[in-house]
């Protein structure tokens, strides 16, 4: 499916895009399944993205970053998806971890991991999510226990993705005390993997993907001042430096499996002949592909409009969510009719769609539920009463 129709390119951006496919496509879907089938990463890949600077692209020029913007890492990550490699090692790297430290970070931070994430050298993983908080971030139960001039970090995380190839965990605590209000303030720190009492157990998952599902276990793992994320027990704010950039790039996968599921049905529709006339010529094939279409520029167009908010500064919650919510849904049934279209191949791995299902499906889930995006739509945007 072409990508320049109704998404409006700048000549550099149209160069990027172009860039970022022709790269990712001598990989290819069956380099991707190859590696998610052997739980290996990506590596070649990575580094090429990396030496390019398309991981980097909106990270800051200061410290190794293209000094580009949100809406230049949302082609990236788009194509990338779209030439059927939707790597949710990008969403978490450079989209959250590298954000919320270019955001927030202090300079020996910044220096000591933005390039690393912009050449692809060094990947972070992010650990917010808990068995028992689930989407209620003011409800987590790992603590940061002052020690010293550092802290001593206790507790459980759950879903966390990739730490196995990652060079640190991007962790969110929360104090040992409830603040006046009754929270407890949570505060941000990036902790190497090899840090002592730091280990994890695989959640086994339906998603076939090279990154793979973990709990993490924290057992009193030291950590010094080097360690936080701009200010102690302002925690909250930071995360949300990374929410906007999580919920647009994760909605660029989506978009991206659609593209590519529509890409593979068309052509399939075109080429495949029964009764001597291509199965496309048939309006119960082309119109629910026209109708998937439809739905994807839509989702598209509202995740390109989140990413020029986010740029220019504004509040980008309500279109983050929006896209997010748009994109999950519109992909998943696009690649469940591209499947359709090819007929009993569609189940059939060698046409590079079935395979796909469980990362569409995941995005419906996570990174934001849609029924939190519901809440938040009803609460904030209708100003309907609070359900919780």
């Amino acid at each position: 499916m072409p990508s320049s129709l109704i998404v409006a390119d700048t000549e550099e951006r149209a160069a990027l895009r172009d860039a970022v496919a022709t790269l990712v496509g001598r990989y290819g879907h069956s380099y991707f399944m190859a590696k998610a089938k052997a739980h290996e990463e990506p590596t070649e890949l990575w580094k090429e993205l990396g030496a390019a600077g398309f991981l980097g692209v909106h990270l800051s020029e200061a410290y190794g970053g293209g000094g580009g913007t949100m809406s230049d890492l949302a082609v990236v990550v788009e194509e990338a998806s779209s030439q059927g490699v939707p790597l949710l090692m990008m969403v978490i790297s450079p989209a959250i971890c590298g954000s919320i430290i270019d955001a927030h970070g202090s300079h020996e931070l910044k220096e000591r991991w933005l390039p690393g994430i912009a050449d692809g050298s060094l990947k972070m993983a992010f650990a917010i999510t808990e068995p028992d908080a689930g989407s209620n971030s003011h409800e987590i139960t790992t603590t940061a226990h002052p020690d010293g001039d550092g802290w001593r970090i206790r507790g459980q995380k759950y879903w966390t993705s990739g730490i196995d190839e990652a060079d640190a965990v991007l962790v969110v605590t929360r104090r040992p005390e409830p603040g006046p209000g009754g929270r407890h303030p949570l505060s941000l720190f990036v902790v190497p993997t090899d840090a002592e009492g730091l280990t994890w157990q695989t959640i086994p998952a339906a998603l076939q993907q090279p990154e793979h599902q973990f709990t993490v276990f924290l057992d009193d793992v030291r950590v010094g001042p080097e360690a936080l994320i701009g200010d102690e027990g302002n925690g909250l704010r930071q995360v949300f430096a990374g929410l906007n950039p999580e919920r647009i790039t994760a909605a660029c996968i989506s978009n991206g499996i659609a593209r590519y599921a529509l890409d593979k049905a068309t052509g399939y529709a075109c080429d495949r002949q029964v009764w001597g006339v291509p199965i496309g010529s048939h309006q119960g094939v082309a119109h629910p592909l026209a109708e998937a279409y439809i739905g994807t520029q839509l989702s598209r167009l509202m995740t390109y409009r989140a990413a020029e908010l986010f740029d220019a500064g504004a509040d980008a919650a309500e279109a983050s969510n929006i896209a997010k919510f748009a994109a999950a849904d519109s992909s998943l049934r696009t690649l469940d009719q591209a499947i359709q279209s090819h007929g009993g191949n569609g189940l059939s791995l060698e046409y590079g769609l079935a395979n796909l299902w469980f990362v569409a499906r995941m995005l419906k889930t996570a990174p934001v539920s849609r029924e939190m995006v519901l809440n938040f739509v009803a609460q904030r945007s209708l100003g309907l009463p609070a359900s919780y």
